[in-house]
């Protein structure tokens, strides 16, 4: 009889873990695996940062040590930060120079989206198109992208916008996982609400290293104000804004991100001491994102003097 019920509860246990949900604490057998990417050391932890958001990372880029965490290991939507793992791609396949014509895939998808307002018909250079994507996270750029980079990897240029969207997201999670990401599932580009579209602090943290590696990418996102011959993008990160009350000078990134679903979620980083401290800020509010972030760079700063 003891037999039979241990066999069960193991039947249910495998069952949870095998239906886990937006928002479910990944079991610890699965979540390690991430943190092996990561040194943690007990005595070198910030403790009792107050944030208002609800899952929080701070990562040391030397050694990928972790500073800071709250509740890093839970599974969430990561809306627009997303866009950090579109433009790796976009990098990855493509030149900045490389000039694009948009078509319909920058048509909006959902009432109020964010957009860079690109033309359809329009040429751009792929540099033109991070910009859009990264400073006022545009989903039409994200769009645009992943055709335009969908049809290189697939090396078809025939690909109907879906075709090559669906062979750029595979893509995504691909490379995710060879990241280290192996809690995250991406069902689209530009970090739109979709119920199966998720990740963890720490995967983002994976990404995010890989991202700040590219030279590009790194003066992409460090800009407040984009400006090309169609049009000016300004950055949404309020914390490279010199005229935001947030402004953090030193500050050189990454990005933001809103959904109903997600809340307001921030990637940021800052230059130390030759390496990058990055924090992470999922489902805060819009009145204490950017507070939470520069709490948790402060910390992270004080820490290492």
């Amino acid at each position: 009889m003891k037999k039979k019920l241990f066999l069960i509860l193991i039947i249910l246990v495998l069952g949870m873990v095998g239906h886990s949900r937006v928002g479910d604490i990944i079991p610890l057998h699965e979540w390690m695996v991430n943190n092996d990417a990561f040194t943690k050391n007990e005595n070198y932890t910030i403790q009792d940062i107050q944030l208002t958001g609800k899952v929080a990372l701070l990562i040391d880029e030397r050694n990928n040590t972790v500073l800071y965490e709250k509740r890093a290991n839970k599974r969430i939507y990561p809306a627009s930060t997303t866009k950090i793992l579109t433009a790796l791609l976009a990098l990855k396949y493509g030149d900045m120079d490389e000039r694009v014509t948009v078509g319909t895939e920058i048509e909006p998808q959902e009432t109020g989206e964010s957009t860079a307002y690109l033309v359809l018909g329009d040429t751009y250079t792929i540099r033109d198109l991070l910009a859009g994507l990264m400073l006022p996270s545009g989903n039409d750029a994200a769009r645009a992208i992943a055709v335009y980079i969908g049809k290189i990897i697939a090396n078809d240029e025939r690909l109907s916008n879906v075709q090559a969207t669906t062979v750029f997201v595979d893509e995504m999670n691909t490379y995710a996982k060879k990241l280290g990401a192996e809690n995250s599932n991406f069902i689209n580009s530009n970090g739109l609400h979709e119920p199966g579209h998720y990740t963890t602090a720490y995967d983002m943290a994976m990404i995010t290293l890989a991202a700040i590696k590219e030279k590009e990418f790194m003066q992409v996102v460090s800009q407040s104000i984009y400006q090309n011959e169609h049009s000016t993008f300004k950055n949404t990160n309020q914390l490279l804004d010199p005229n935001s009350n947030y402004y953090f000078e030193g500050v050189d990134g990454i990005k933001t991100g809103f959904t109903d679903e997600a809340g307001r979620c921030l990637v940021s980083s800052i230059p130390l001491g030759g390496r990058h401290l990055i924090a992470f800020i999922y489902d805060s509010t819009e009145e204490e994102v950017f507070n939470d972030a520069t709490a948790l760079l402060n910390a992270g700063i004080n820490h290492n003097n």
